[in-house]
């Protein structure tokens, strides 16, 4: 498929192309009036596109197979300014297994509260005991409903809050999606829109909201937007935006070409995060001064990254999942 871009600008090829349309069908358009010229022309300027033409440079953006090709234009070497931040050491930490559970639901992440866990999939989430490992409650979002992609889920005041998207859709839209712990069954609905990318995780922490907006460098990226474009937005209680912060590079790089599927606060007060597949945890701290995220440590951990959370009840313990033989697994922080 291939998508034209709009580049309208008063001079250069794309000005010249308006002319050429101007001669090749003014004499048609005059038939229909001023309006119908007008609405001639604001077609050209929004689309860059003359019937028979040929497609002006730097406008093409091809895809092939499922991998992204990029416009000349982003192919130019970029320099991180203040973001070329060394890899963290691994730590001597580690998330050592403890117990997995059968949950084929679980393809995208895991929530958990004091008796149950949650298995988070596309459209989807199950709930299951966490003594005997039973499920007990099943939502299913209908494939043509509105629920496309749900990212994570997070259990806060007996309310499931869950990070939605329309991944792989470009543009990328983003909601929080919020359901009833205990019946499943939908309750509130809060739209972003199109925002700061893809919404792959939404937390709390210190009073407010903290999402992670996710780009990609593959077939769901938005040309010129590669991981490095990824974001933390913390937000208020009446979801207005009270900062944001960077990654590190070298971290989105890790990630290549994915970003970040899972994060939650630790009660150390630093911010804990996964990949899309990697065994890893990576633990950030805000910085004091500039927007990039500091990378202080790298955990290994039983989980293949996606969404995750700590137990509410042990701080020390994980919820992870194994997307390949769709199971959630526990891990406890040990070491250190």
């Amino acid at each position: 498929m291939t998508t034209t871009l709009s580049h309208p600008v008063a001079s250069g090829p794309l000005a010249a192309a308006s002319r050429a349309f101007r001669s090749a069908v003014r004499p048609r358009l005059s038939q229909m009036g001023s309006r119908g010229l007008h609405a001639g022309l604001a077609t050209t300027l929004m689309f860059g596109v003359v019937a028979g033409a040929a497609p002006l440079e730097g406008q093409l953006v091809s895809r092939e197979g499922r991998e992204l090709v990029r416009p000349a234009s982003d192919s130019l070497p970029r320099e991180p300014w203040g973001r070329r931040l060394g890899a963290a050491p691994m730590s001597d930490r580690r998330f050592e297994e403890e117990r997995r559970y059968p949950a084929p639901e679980a393809r995208q992440g895991v929530a958990a509260d004091a008796d149950h866990f949650y298995a988070v999939g596309n459209r989807t989430i199950a709930k299951y005991d966490r003594e005997t490992g039973e499920r007990v409650a099943l939502f299913e979002s209908p494939a043509d409903g509105p629920l496309i992609h749900l990212n994570s889920c997070v259990v806060l005041d007996a309310r499931l809050v869950c990070a939605h998207s329309n991944h792989p859709g470009i543009p990328m839209l983003s909601s929080v999606e919020i359901f009833d712990a205990a019946t499943l069954q939908p309750v509130e609905s809060r739209s972003l829109g199109v925002y700061e990318g893809s919404l792959t995780w939404v937390i709390r922490h210190d009073g407010s909201w903290w999402m992670h907006f996710a780009h990609y460098g593959n077939y769901s990226g938005v040309p010129g937007h590669g991981p490095e474009w990824s974001t933390l937005v913390r937000l208020d209680d009446d979801w207005r935006r009270l900062a944001s912060y960077a990654y590190p590079v070298s971290l989105m790089e890790a990630f290549t070409p994915n970003s970040s599927s899972g994060g939650n606060w630790g009660a150390d007060g630093r911010l804990y995060v996964t990949g899309h597949d990697e065994a890893e945890v990576y633990v950030l701290e805000l910085p004091e001064q500039g927007s990039v995220l500091e990378w202080v440590e790298t955990i290994p951990a039983p989980m293949e990254g996606q969404a995750w959370v700590f137990d509410p009840t042990d701080p020390l313990r994980v919820f992870g999942i194994l997307r390949g033989s769709g199971e959630v697994v526990t891990g406890r922080l040990t070491g250190g």
